[in-house]
């Protein structure tokens, strides 16, 4: 996961979160297909929002359903996923 903040922002309504990306478990199985994406976790934090987002702004921490696909891009050797806004199910207070 990225430490700063990419040289990047979205366009539109895309929001940018890191991509967690886990393939093994704490005790060192190995995952794949259907078993390796259910563990993923969807509470992430927004690292950019883009301009016509209009209830997710940069900070916030949000939850997108577990299954949501996202564009995925490498950023400065980082690993993100773009969503549209419309992909968050909802906003966790801080």
């Amino acid at each position: 996961m990225a430490n700063k903040k990419p040289n990047f922002q979205p366009t539109r309504d895309w929001v940018l979160l890191p991509l967690v990306d886990k393939n093994k478990t704490e005790a060192g199985i190995h995952l794949t297909g259907s078993a390796r994406k259910s563990l993923q976790t969807n509470i992430l934090k927004v690292i950019a929002a883009g301009p016509a987002c209009e209830q997710i702004k940069e900070g916030m921490t949000v939850m997108v359903h577990p299954t949501t696909e996202g564009l995925v891009l490498t950023l400065e050797e980082n690993k993100y996923v773009m969503v549209s806004e419309y992909m968050i199910c909802g906003v966790i207070p801080s």
